[in-house]
């Protein structure tokens, strides 16, 4: 199947044979389906807090992290290409002479709401230069519905060039003393609750090869202004997809898809590929969230309380976990100690003790507890469930009866299943990419986190290429199968702290004014 012209190819991305041959394997055995045993609402796998103990939380942040090192992973490779879908549709029409005017229907994600509030955007200030640059005026342009010059000044490499910039560098939002990029808003937002006992605020940016320039100049660019705002001092990095996590692709009969030279077609493997950037950092608190989840100023402040909420309910967990590993490790315990362990996990953790472990030798039951709670911990914020697509907490059962509390896609679901879509109507809350993770053992030393990723939880899809059908494969994704094997809890958090901008027309929405 290979020539020893693709071997050198495969170990050149840092690749082994056998790796590769696990993929094609995945093709053509395909993942299964996740199986489904309840959906995870407050009270039974979702923690809900009261007025009182959310206020306790946020309160004892400041201590919980005292001597902690604290950092923010954003994930900002992402292109900003689909969020104007809808206007690369309208400007094809444009240029093919199908229309010439703004389409009747102007609901709020219409190619027509975007021109009619076009100037309420934070880079229409840069968009009406760059117009002018080229002898053309903005608002002649409207009035004349000339919108073909301003979508090619807007999109195109020779105006803005918003078609081919990651979201991370796109102008969000408009403060009087100018125009943030959703990167600053991030530094911003890190130097509230991402600071450290020395006021070093440390924030981690995984980027596209093509762009991390661009960042890395808007970085120097910006960064001392919010450092002197905040009187914090930022500490920033950033780090690519590594070429080894890139998946191979395959024609529709699962052979090695070829470029037209011969040679391997080989894709990135998806967000999930993230769990090896993530497992070279160091830190005892670690924040993720989305590049384009963020809001001004004046609309931030729940996010920082529960940002400080799962920060503190985190430290919490791992100081009650900590001490039982300490017990069981020097053999500090007894029969009742271990009771009231498994009664910790079943109340506090949603970890179930199968009865055919309680009825072992009390060294085996040790051993099982000691394994269980071995393990990094993440505190995941979930939203209700507003109608948003995307993934969902829900309590699952592996081939072997274990049941775990997992995020779970959509993708994962097999709806055909009557019992498992049913499950899936009860659910009540879904994944808003807000979690807080814990990454050292009690002994102060880090995990591998390659070792909890569930390999079974990859997805494959069919794309193109070349004109030609293709199926790719990506990775557990970071949130789901890659943090598969920790210890996961799920909180509620509030509504308002998922802003998230799918489409241009988002920044429009009263959160990003």
């Amino acid at each position: 199947m290979f020539t020893p012209k693709d071997i050198a190819q495969i170990e050149g991305k840092g690749m082994s044979l056998k790796q590769v041959e696990n993929q094609i394997n995945n093709f053509k055995s395909g993942f299964p389906f996740i199986k489904l045993k309840a959906a995870a609402t407050p009270g039974n796998g979702l923690k809900t807090f009261t007025e009182q103990e959310v206020k306790g939380l946020i309160d004892d942040y400041a201590t919980a992290i005292e001597e902690k090192t604290i950092l923010k992973f954003v994930p900002a490779s992402g292109a900003a290409s689909r969020m104007f879908k809808h206007l690369f549709e309208f400007q094809e029409e444009l240029e093919k002479g199908i229309v010439s005017d703004l389409p009747v229907i102007s609901d709020f994600n219409s190619v027509a709401y975007f021109f009619h509030h076009l100037s309420e955007f934070a880079f229409y200030p840069d968009l009406s230069e760059k117009m002018k640059e080229k002898g053309l005026s903005i608002e002649n342009c409207l009035e004349n519905k000339d919108y073909l010059n301003i979508l090619k000044t807007f999109l195109g490499e020779d105006g803005l060039g918003y078609a081919s910039l990651p979201k991370g560098l796109l102008k969000f939002h408009l403060y009087e003393d100018g125009h943030r990029m959703s990167i600053e808003e991030h530094l911003v937002e890190g130097a509230i609750y991402g600071k450290d006992d020395t006021r070093k605020v440390k924030l981690h940016f995984t980027v596209s090869p093509e762009h991390q320039d661009k960042f890395e100049k808007a970085i120097e660019k910006k960064a001392a202004k919010y450092a002197k705002n905040h009187q914090v001092e930022f500490e920033i990095e950033f780090s690519q997809q590594k070429p080894s996590t890139d998946t191979i692709s395959v024609d529709l009969n699962n052979e090695p898809f070829r470029e037209n030279d011969g040679s391997l077609l080989f894709r990135p493997g998806g967000h999930g590929a993230l769990i090896e950037n993530l497992n070279e950092l160091e830190a005892d608190l670690i924040f993720i969230k989305n590049i384009d989840n963020i809001v001004p100023d004046k609309k931030r402040q729940a996010t920082y309380d529960y940002k400080k909420l799962i920060g503190s309910y985190l430290v919490e967990i791992q100081y009650n976990v900590f001490d039982f590993l300490e017990s069981l490790e020097i053999g500090d315990f007894d029969e009742d100690f271990l009771k009231e362990i498994f009664e910790y996990m079943e109340k506090e953790l949603f970890i179930q003790v199968p009865k055919y472990i309680r009825s072992k030798e009390l060294m085996e039951q040790v051993d099982w507890a000691y394994q269980m709670l071995n393990r990094p911990i993440r505190v995941c914020g979930m939203v209700k469930n507003e109608g948003e697509p995307g993934g969902g907490p829900f309590l699952v059962e592996d081939e072997n009866g274990v049941e775990s509390l997992q995020i779970v896609e959509s993708s994962q679901i097999d709806f055909s299943d009557p019992r498992q879509a049913e499950i899936v109507k009860k659910a009540t809350h879904f994944n808003p990419v807000d979690l807080v993770c814990g990454v050292y053992d009690f002994n102060g030393n880090k995990f591998d986190l390659t070792e909890f990723v569930d390999p079974k939880t990859g997805f494959i899809s069919v794309k193109s290429k070349n004109g030609k059908e293709l199926k790719a494969q990506e990775l557990p994704g970071l949130w789901n199968g890659a943090m598969a094997d920790w210890i996961s809890l799920f909180v509620e958090v509030p509504i308002e702290t998922f802003n998230p901008v799918k489409i241009i027309n988002d920044l429009l929405r009263p959160m990003h004014q």
